[in-house]
């Protein structure tokens, strides 16, 4: 039997047994259906069948949640931080014991590829004890004396939040969003992407048995039209964390304005890679390749745009395209597969338009371009690489998400920044260059949150996260998260007599 063979089977016990009950909601510590009955079905971008009926909750389902994750707030908030620390890990521990299912049930739900999956778990839970080691010490504040005066900080948490997450790596970032609110000491409402909702329903079970008390965490799968519009609006929950498309990002600011929510958001990417003529370009191959076809492309921080010196432009873009081409397409349980299916047939029809236009604007396609056979059936495109583009074309300002990169040349340094800057986003950046003196001045211009110089997205967890413009609001990491998940207090002391104003 092969490896693809023995993972499959092992990935078919693993659904059966979520096929046979179905993924539910989970409200103030149970397992409950939609109020109204209804379901929908997720379906495996492998080959379009079902993998099972999903409970479709709708403002009912989300009022319940959000009064149980009321109730379940006092009690959260007032035990100590390192009691919420020893639970956090313990649900890191139980994350790990079960890493496996995690990792295919994603392959599955989403066609991401083992390769990257396979750490999906263990990064999740990574998170969980890094905010863990965090508790204690969340409510810590300042001691700011001044004259006649002493001033003391302190942050509470703000109370239920809810978290909306998105459909690529899910498992992932919805630890990396609930592990820090959960160590503020805030109760949340979970509402997933409802083209990926599986390991949602997992991660909450693991949470629960491993001593999270009831209704601190509460979990309805449903649509964003009706179950995400009503968790912005509803006014218990005190504020959203959402990661999703700049234009859905809008929309809850409106939705949630009568409720005066605060937010953050993690939202929409074209985020360029800069390569100079004096760069280390074989490694500078390799992030650029990295970061756009892992993850089937379909991340935030993907490096959409290759902006290249033009007196390298031709030769590097040859050998890229050449390097694209070898690229395995395939199931994405095989362990030598690097693109999988993209995760809906709804995506893959977006994906593939946005080819076509790329070919409409007089791009060239020098490697890709189209569909790819893969086993299933399913929503396979193969790895495409424009060239000869500029960046006034769609296929360089819009964000297509899927494993397709636009290479545009530059002259100057000048040029560079203006072009890496030319767009609606600002997210994330890539500097190649070898110049010490050119990275530090031109990852000073980017207009960006996170700029990686000589590196491809290498995370590190006390380092804040987010992005600009149309790109997102506030700050993931490290004190950061506390920041928006905790409110700040001082209480200032008269530590002397002072003069009081008389009014009368």
């Amino acid at each position: 039997m092969s490896t693809l063979e023995e993972n499959a089977r092992k990935a078919n016990e693993y659904t059966t047994r979520i096929r046979e009950k179905g993924v539910l909601n989970r409200i103030g510590g149970k397992e409950c259906p939609a109020i109204s009955g209804e379901v929908f079905e997720t379906l495996s971008p492998i080959d379009l069948k079902p993998l099972a009926s999903v409970a479709k909750g709708d403002a009912r389902d989300i009022d319940q949640a959000a009064k149980a994750a009321k109730a379940a707030q006092p009690a959260w908030a007032a035990l100590s931080g390192t009691k919420r620390r020893e639970i956090l890990h313990t649900i890191a521990d139980a994350i790990e014991a079960r890493a496996e299912e995690i990792a295919f049930l994603e392959c599955l739900d989403t066609g991401q590829s083992l390769r990257f999956m396979s750490k999906a778990a263990l990064r999740g839970a990574e998170n969980f004890r890094y905010f863990a080691d965090k508790a204690p010490s969340a409510r810590n504040g300042l001691s700011l004396p001044t004259g006649g005066q002493a001033n003391i900080t302190t942050r509470n948490p703000v109370g239920p939040v809810g978290v909306i997450t998105p459909w690529n790596t899910p498992f992932m970032l919805s630890t990396w969003k609930i592990a820090p609110a959960l160590a503020a000491g805030c109760t949340v409402v979970h509402k997933p992407a409802e083209f990926s909702p599986i390991t949602a329903s997992v991660l909450v079970e693991i949470a629960e048995k491993a001593g999270l008390p009831p209704g601190v965490w509460n979990l309805v799968n449903g649509f964003g039209e009706d179950a995400g519009a009503e968790l912005t609006r509803h006014p218990d929950i005190k504020a959203i964390a959402f990661v999703g498309e700049s234009g859905t990002g809008s929309l809850i600011m409106k939705q949630a304005a009568d409720t005066l929510k605060r937010f953050h958001f993690e939202l929409g990417g074209k985020n360029p890679i800069i390569v100079f003529a004096d760069a280390d370009l074989e490694r500078a191959a390799d992030a650029a390749l990295f970061m756009i076809y892992s993850l089937n492309g379909e991340r935030c921080t993907s490096s959409s745009r290759l902006l290249v010196e033009a007196s390298i432009y031709d030769k590097f873009t040859a050998t890229l395209a050449e390097r694209v081409k070898t690229i395995k397409v395939g199931h994405p349980l095989d362990p030598a597969t690097v693109v999988g299916p993209l995760i809906h047939p709804v995506h893959e029809k977006k994906v593939l338009e946005y080819i076509g236009i790329g070919k409409e604007e007089g791009a060239t396609i020098a490697a890709g371009g189209g569909k790819a056979d893969g086993p299933g059936g399913g929503c396979y495109v193969a790895p495409t690489l424009f060239t000869h583009a500029t960046n006034n074309m769609r296929i360089a300002q819009e964000e297509i998400f899927g494993p397709v990169l636009t290479a545009i040349p530059f002259k100057s340094e000048d040029e560079a920044v203006l072009l890496a800057n030319d767009t609606q986003y600002g997210l994330a950046a890539y500097l190649w260059t070898s110049d010490v003196t050119r990275s530090f001045r031109v990852s000073d211009k980017l207009e960006a949150g996170m700029i990686w110089v000589n590196s491809e997205n290498v995370r590190h967890l006390d380092t804040p996260f987010g992005g600009v413009k149309a790109s997102g609001i506030g700050r993931d990491g490290g004190d950061w998260s506390f920041d928006f998940y905790m409110e700040t207090k001082n209480v200032s002391f008269a530590t002397g007599v002072h003069t009081i104003p008389k009014l009368a």
